[in-house]
C-alpha cells in the first residue's frame, strides 16, 4: 500500500533515480579531479577511474539480481553505503596522500566500491517502479535511463560550476553524500515503508542518521583537516593557501625572514624556491635578451619573477605577461615577501598583465597578424610531462609563438628537467618542427628539498633558446645577475648535449608525446 497515488509514486522513484545519478557522477568526477591533483597525469587518472567504475557497475548489477526480493531494504542499504563511501572518498584519498598510504591503491578501491554500489541501483529501482505500476520492460527501462541521464547531466555540470568553486573538493563530496543519503532514505522509509518490517525501518533510519551525523562532523572539521594536511605536506610555516579556479597555491616562509626563504607551491609541487629561483629565471631570461628587446612577451610567469629579470634590461618598452591565474598575479603584487622577491615587477608601468590561457591568447592575438611582433618571447611554463601543460609544449603552440616573433626575435623555453631527457628532447623536436633553430642548455639548482607528499625538485633545469636563424648562446655585458656567467652557459650547453636522445618526433595536440613528469619547473 503506497501513501500516494501510483502516478505520484512512480514520479518519486524517477526523482530518486535523478538524484542518485547526479550524486554518482559527482563521485566519479571527484575521484578524477583529486587523483589528477595528487598523482598528476589527468588522462591516466580519468582512464583508471572510468574503466574501473564501469567494470564495477556491471558487477554491482549482477549482484543486485539476488537482492530484488527485498528491493526496498536493499536499495536503502545501498544508498546509505554509497553516501558514506562516496562522501568520504576525497577526504580519505587526500589523507592517504599526505600520510603515506598508496594513493593509487586507494583510488582503485574507491572506484570499485562506488562503481559496485552505483551498478546495484538500477536493477533495484527497476523492481521498485514495477511494484508501483506494471508496465512493459522497454518502457520502464526508457523512463529509468532518461531520469538517470538527466541526473548525470546535472551532476556533471554542478561539480565544476557549483560544488568545486563554492565548497571545494572535500566539502563538496561530503555534501553530495548527505544529499544521496537523504534521497535514498526518504524514498524507502516513506514511499516503501510497508515493504519493511518495523525493525528494519528502525535499523535503516539509524544507519542513515549515523551516516548523516558522520558526514556533518567531517564537514565541520574540514578546515582543521586541511590545515593539518598542509602542515604535514609543507611544514608549519604555511602563510597563504588558495584554491583558485585554476590551481591550488601555497606560500611558505618569507614572513619575518628574508624573501629568499619563501617557497611557492602550485598543485602540491614546488614551483619557486627563494633560495635559488634566480638561477632558473636568469638562465631562462638573459640569454634571450641579448639583442633587440623593446617588446617582450612572457607566457606563464604569473609570479612576476621572469618579468623582474626582463625589466632589469635597459631599452625595454613593454612587457606583456599572459598567465591564466589572476589570483596568483594578485598575490605576486600584494604579498610582501613575494612582491619583494619579484622586485615589485607588477608596479612597473611597462608591465601589462593578461589573465588568459597562453595557447588561446596566442591564437586569438595572432590571427590576421594584427598585433605588433615581439622581440623576445619567454615561455615560463610548468614541465611538459604535466598533462594539463602538454598543449603548451606542442608543435602547434610553438608555431603560434614563432608567429608572434619579430624576424630577428628570440624564443626562450623552459623545457623541463634534464633528468627527463626524452621529454626535454621532445620539446626540442617540437620547437624545431615550428621552423625554429634551437640551442639547448641547462642550469644547476642548489635546493632540492622535499617534504611528505611533495615531489623532489630536479637537480637541473633544461632550456632552449630558439630563433629563425641559429641563435648564439651568450649574455650581454650589463651587470645585475647574481650568478649566471657565460662560462656557466657554455658548461650547461655541453652538459645537456650529453643527454641527447636522437630521432624523437615532435609532440602535437592530437598526439602528445610527453610522459608523466616527476617535478615541475621554476
Amino acid at each position: 500500500m503506497l501513501p500516494v497515488s501510483p502516478r505520484a509514486g512512480r514520479l518519486l522513484v524517477l526523482v530518486a533515480v535523478f538524484v542518485s545519478a547526479a550524486c554518482g557522477l559527482v563521485y566519479e568526477l571527484e575521484l578524477v579531479a583529486i587523483a589528477s591533483y595528487l598523482i598528476g597525469n589527468s588522462v591516466t587518472q580519468a582512464s583508471v577511474v572510468l574503466s574501473v567504475m564501469v567494470f564495477a557497475m556491471g558487477v554491482g548489477s549482477l549482484l543486485a539480481k539476488h537482492l530484488r526480493c527485498r528491493a526496498a531494504a536493499a536499495f536503502g542499504a545501498v544508498e546509505a553505503a554509497l553516501a558514506l563511501v562516496g562522501g568520504c572518498s576525497a577526504l580519505v584519498l587526500y589523507a592517504g596522500f599526505v600520510w603515506g598510504a598508496s594513493t593509487r591503491l586507494l583510488l582503485v578501491v574507491f572506484s570499485l566500491a562506488i562503481g559496485v554500489l552505483i551498478g546495484a541501483e538500477v536493477p533495484l529501482l527497476m523492481t521498485l517502479i514495477q511494484r508501483i505500476r506494471r508496465q512493459d520492460a522497454g518502457g520502464a527501462v526508457a523512463d529509468l535511463f532518461a531520469a538517470d541521464y538527466v541526473g548525470a547531466l546535472v551532476g556533471g555540470l554542478a561539480f565544476p560550476f557549483l560544488l568545486l568553486p563554492l565548497l571545494g573538493q572535500l566539502t563538496g563530496a561530503l555534501l553530495t553524500g548527505a544529499v544521496n543519503a537523504i534521497a535514498g532514505g526518504t524514498l524507502v522509509l516513506w514511499l516503501f515503508r510497508h515493504d519493511l518490517s518495523a525493525r528494519a525501518r528502525r535499523r535503516l533510519l539509524a544507519v542513515n542518521l549515523a551516516v548523516l551525523v558522520l558526514l556533518a562532523t567531517l564537514a565541520a572539521g574540514v578546515g582543521d583537516f586541511e590545515r593539518a594536511a598542509r602542515y604535514a605536506v609543507y611544514g608549519a610555516d604555511v602563510r597563504v593557501a588558495l584554491q583558485t579556479d585554476v590551481q591550488e597555491i601555497v606560500l611558505t616562509g618569507g614572513a619575518h625572514r628574508p624573501a629568499t626563504d619563501l617557497d611557492l607551491y602550485v598543485n602540491g609541487r614546488l614551483r619557486v624556491s627563494g633560495r635559488d629561483e634566480h638561477r632558473y629565471h636568469e638562465a631562462l631570461v638573459h640569454p634571450a635578451m641579448r639583442g633587440p628587446h623593446a617588446r617582450v612577451l612572457i607566457l606563464g610567469g604569473g609570479d612576476g619573477l621572469a618579468a623582474r629579470e626582463v625589466l632589469r634590461h635597459p631599452g625595454v618598452d613593454r612587457v606583456d605577461v599572459v598567465a591564466p591565474d589572476e589570483e596568483l598575479a594578485d598575490l605576486a603584487r600584494t604579498d610582501p615577501a613575494l612582491s619583494a622577491l619579484n622586485g615589485h615587477a607588477y608596479d612597473d608601468p611597462r608591465l601589462q598583465a593578461v589573465h588568459a590561457d597562453a595557447f588561446q591568447w596566442l591564437r586569438e592575438e595572432r590571427t590576421g597578424g594584427a598585433s605588433r611582433p615581439y622581440d623576445v618571447v619567454i615561455a615560463d611554463l610548468p614541465d611538459p610531462g604535466v598533462t594539463e601543460s602538454a598543449k603548451l609544449y606542442s608543435r602547434e603552440f610553438f608555431g603560434l609563438a614563432a608567429r608572434a616573433l619579430a624576424p630577428a626575435g628570440r624564443l626562450a623555453v623552459h623545457a623541463g628537467a634534464t633528468a627527463e631527457p626524452r621529454a626535454f628532447w621532445t620539446v626540442d623536436a617540437s620547437v624545431r618542427a615550428a621552423r625554429l633553430r634551437t640551442v639547448p642548455y641547462s642550469a644547476e639548482r642548489r635546493s632540492a628539498r622535499a617534504g611528505a607528499g611533495r615531489a623532489r625538485a630536479p637537480r637541473d633545469w633544461g632550456f632552449l633558446l630558439a630563433a629563425r636563424t641559429p641563435p648564439e648562446l651568450g649574455l650581454d655585458a650589463r651587470p645585475g645577475r647574481r650568478s649566471l656567467t657565460p662560462a656557466m652557459l657554455r658548461d650547461g650547453a655541453r652538459a645537456i648535449e650529453r643527454t641527447r636522445v636522437p630521432g624523437l618526433p615532435p609532440s602535437t595536440l592530437v598526439r602528445p608525446r610527453y610522459g608523466e613528469a616527476a617535478t615541475p619547473g621554476g
